[in-house]
């Protein structure tokens, strides 16, 4: 691992340094990673790093902003995620026999599922490259499930259909993920955490559906009181 001594004394020279090492916490910050993260990255030799006479560790910026700029092609390339799944769910959807479950819905109501699934790849997008509070996003996620669900229940799916139609688009999902992470060359264990941030999404997603059909099935039997 390289090392490296400040000496120099001009204020040029030492701007200069500090343009090109960075502290813990700079670097921390710029990578959005904790501390122990960092620590073991520059162990593995993924970041150069020196210490300071007082023990401090130094990471090197250029080696920083690499990771940063590589961290961002692959969102980028992982955002292609929606578009790629939309193409496969077409293709299957259109696919002889059709799905059983599609045969129920009228092209109104198909309409109305596309503006929704725009929506909800969308949030695929938004979650994996981090653009929102996590949290929020998954409250976004099963609101759109709950308007799925209300939608598959007008179409008269029983709730069984619906889970069908909804594994169907998970499963899509997945393997378009799967894809678009291998396209972009993305590292085994990142590509890993973001498909199970994918699939957390979606387990919002199946919940508000399930939401959707408690909360009419509830109405229904006050009605009935």
């Amino acid at each position: 691992m390289p090392t490296f001594a400040a000496t120099a004394t001009h204020p040029e020279a030492d701007a200069a340094a500090s343009r090109r090492w960075l502290t813990l916490g700079q670097a921390c910050r710029l990578l959005n990673v904790d501390e122990s993260t960092l620590r073991r990255w520059a162990d593995a030799g993924q970041v150069r790093t020196f210490r300071t006479p007082g023990g401090h560790r130094r990471f090197a910026e250029a080696d920083v902003e690499a990771i940063v700029e590589g961290r961002s092609r692959r969102q980028q390339r992982i955002g292609d995620v929606g578009d790629v799944a939309t193409r496969r769910i077409r293709r299957q959807l259109h696919r002889t026999p059709a799905q059983p479950w599609y045969a129920t819905v009228d092209e109104a109501q198909r309409e109305k599922l596309r503006t929704l699934g725009r929506g909800l790849m969308a949030l695929v997008a938004d979650y994996v490259a981090k653009r929102q509070r996590k949290t929020s996003l998954l409250e976004q996620a099963r609101a759109t499930g709950a308007l799925y669900g209300a939608e598959l229940r007008a179409a008269g799916m029983s709730l069984s259909q619906a889970m069908h139609a909804f594994t169907f688009f998970r499963r899509s999902l997945d393997q378009s993920a799967k894809q678009a992470l291998t396209k972009a060359g993305t590292p085994v264990g990142e590509a890993v955490e973001v498909c199970e941030q994918i699939m957390v999404l979606a387990d919002e997603v199946l919940l508000g559906i399930a939401r959707a059909y408690e909360g009419a099935e509830e109405e229904g039997d006050a009605r009935a009181r």
